[in-house]
């Protein structure tokens, strides 16, 4: 009894009683309210315990009426039985034992899990296969990771690839695979360039050459291609050598695609446009994935090539009359230390969760990437990337899980306002992050429910312009500004148009908030907030309408970067000149992002994460202004 006369009884053995009581009620059939049939093999089971451990069988039981009286029948045609019965388990027991764990059964598991929407269940059967992955194997697993669209895995199965490539290319798998053959002319005392930008070269001329003969990937691997690579650093086709007219010329090392019609594709395109068959061209996965030098001017590459893994075989020399070299074995080069030019390029490291509305701010010469959602849920994690060491590491997680918010650094402290939180629409609450403590604390609420709002930094304030109106259908007018010193939020001029998903930031004394969506119309018109006068004055419209797009200020001007026109997440960036109150076009970058972050680190441009209109992103890319390029390569941050 306690003192204000409540009574309270705890039994810590009745949870696990009842859970036991519970399974073995599903076992033997009693109370059961739904038949699984899964490759003609019946399990009784129950409901609502199905219903609170998978997402897929609750949507399934709300969304069909007939599911939700009675015993309900649900077929499944392409899931293994044992894996189900050990999900069923699981289900009841929060626990699941393989006594004979093979590869086969784990896979299967994983794959019912994906079918029923069991994140951690997946992710443990990922995490267990990883554990077992060799050279023997790794093709395998790669397969595997690709047909399940495990973007995750990917990642790390690619990055065991990367590292034991030369093993792997003695395995059976690896020698079964579909091989591309090249032979690369070169002018006299000219080299092959680094592996990253090679291979990239040689998959937009894979990309260009489909779409100019409208032939099939297999018909490309029939026999030597041979190709020229000329002292201006461009790939030509090898009819060069015969004095025929130039094919195509690379002016980019970064993959994109051409804008001509196969003679076979029955849409017809217009000059200047992309048809609907180039759309559906572009789906498909182009990437490099990691290469082994075999022998002096040879090379031996695995990536994927219009969605299908293939070796390409490469071999370079100057005598166009010498035949073609056949498959080399890779060797092992001695002083491979010593070579720089010879090292295959490094992928950044991905984060270690896909985000999409995530925040991103620069603090302490590291890269923070905090919140938005991976398709599953929305995120409190924070990951911080350190590129000396090129890793990304956890930091403390916000106390609300929130996307589609924006961060800033105010006064050497990370501030987010608003937002999501996968449940309710916007959110007023805000959090400030200090790196001392390592914590995340509560600052006052903005007065006004806020998502897909902008924020940034102006003379020691905090501004949160825009965003989404409490039924998230139209933009709002609304700026606010906060002092961190008294604590309180003002109210600033309007915006003289309503924008939600608009990029803000802060250059030259001014606040620019871009672009966005009136309702769901995306704009490409472009605001400018005067704190002298407490107005907002529309300057030079960007050239593409866009909503959630990233935005940072580089090299004095502002950046800004993918997004979404409506239609399409975006590749495609451009940059703002305040002096000459103009946007002009720079080089796309590698990925589509929509509702990416953008952060200066280390005086480079980065972009991380986001929407490519098929998947949630965790990779990261960086911008060369050089060479007006983007690249996903470790070497273009150093």
């Amino acid at each position: 009894m306690t003192p204000n006369g409540c009574l309270i009884f705890e039994d810590e053995s009745f949870l696990d009683s009842t859970v036991a009581k519970m399974n073995a009620l599903r076992k033997s059939g009693q109370f059961c309210d739904v038949r699984l049939l899964v490759c003609g093999h019946e399990m009784m089971a129950h409901k609502a315990v199905l219903a609170c451990c998978s997402p897929y069988l609750f949507e399934l039981f709300n969304a069909d009426s007939e599911l939700q009286v009675g015993i309900s029948l649900v077929k499944f045609d392409d899931l293994n039985p044992d894996a189900v019965e050990v999900l069923l388990n699981f289900a009841y027991t929060a626990q699941f034992v393989l006594l004979k764990a093979d590869k086969d059964l784990v896979q299967d598991v994983y794959t019912a899990a994906k079918k029923l929407k069991l994140e951690r269940v997946k992710q443990i059967c990922g995490e267990y296969l990883l554990t077992k992955m060799d050279s023997q194997s790794a093709i395998s697993y790669r397969n595997f990771a690709s047909s399940m669209a495990d973007a995750r895995l990917l990642c790390k199965v690619d990055s065991y690839i990367q590292n034991h490539l030369q093993e792997i290319s003695e395995q059976d798998d690896f020698l079964k695979l579909p091989r591309l053959k090249l032979e690369v002319m070169l002018e006299d005392n000219l080299n092959l360039p680094g592996n990253g930008k090679l291979y990239s070269k040689v998959i937009s001329w894979v990309q260009r050459s489909l779409w100019k003969n409208g032939e099939p990937l297999e018909q490309l691997m029939e026999e030597v291609q041979t190709l020229y690579y000329s002292a201006d650093h461009k790939l030509h086709d090898g009819s060069l050598l015969e004095g025929q007219s130039e094919v195509c010329s690379y002016e980019d090392d970064h993959i994109q695609f051409v804008q001509k019609k196969p003679p076979r594709e029955r849409d017809e395109m217009s000059t200047g446009s992309v048809s609907s068959s180039s759309c559906q061209f572009n789906k498909h996965e182009w990437k490099y994935i990691a290469s082994e030098k075999t022998s002096n001017n040879s090379y031996l590459c695995l990536a994927i090539l219009r969605g299908v893994l293939c070796v390409i075989s490469l071999h370079g020399r100057t005598s166009p009359h010498s035949s073609p070299s056949t498959t080399p074995c890779t060797l092992k080069i001695p002083n491979f230390e010593a070579q720089p030019e010879e090292v295959p390029e490094k992928l950044l490291k991905p984060m270690h969760y896909d985000r999409s509305g995530l925040g991103t701010a620069e603090l302490d010469g590291k890269l923070i990437a905090a919140g938005g959602y991976n398709r599953e849920e929305c995120l409190r994690t924070v990951e911080c990337y350190d590129p000396k060491n090129d890793c990304w590491t956890f930091i403390a997680p916000m106390r609300t899980p929130r996307a589609r918010f924006q961060m800033a650094v105010l006064m050497g402290e990370l501030y987010v306002m608003g937002g999501s939180n996968g449940h309710s629409d916007e959110l007023s609450c805000g959090e400030m992050y200090s790196s001392k403590a390592d914590e995340w604390i509560q600052v006052p609420e903005l007065r006004t429910n806020r998502c897909n709002a902008g924020v940034c930094t102006l003379k020691n304030k905090l501004f949160v312009v825009g965003g989404s109106d409490p039924c998230g259908q139209k933009g709002l007018k609304n700026c606010d500004s906060f002092d961190p010193v008294t604590k309180l939020w003002m109210s600033c001029g309007p915006l003289n148009i309503r924008r939600h998903q608009a990029a803000v930031c802060e250059l030259n004394g001014y606040v620019y908030v871009i672009g966005g969506a009136e309702s769901w119309n995306c704009l490409n018109s472009v605001e400018r907030y005067n704190p002298e006068n407490n107005t907002w004055s529309l300057v030079a419209h960007m050239n593409v309408a866009r909503r959630g797009a990233g935005v940072a200020v580089f090299e004095g001007k502002l950046v800004v970067v993918g997004g979404f026109d409506g239609s399409h997440a975006l590749r495609c960036v451009e940059v703002y000149d305040p002096a000459k109150n103009e946007w002009r076009m720079l080089g796309s970058m590698t990925s589509a992002r929509s509702n990416a972050g953008l952060a200066v680190l280390n005086g480079v441009l980065c972009a991380v994460g986001g929407f490519d209109g098929n998947e949630f992103l965790n990779t990261m890319e960086v911008y060369d202004s050089e060479k007006n390029e983007w690249s996903p390569f470790l070497g273009s941050l150093s």
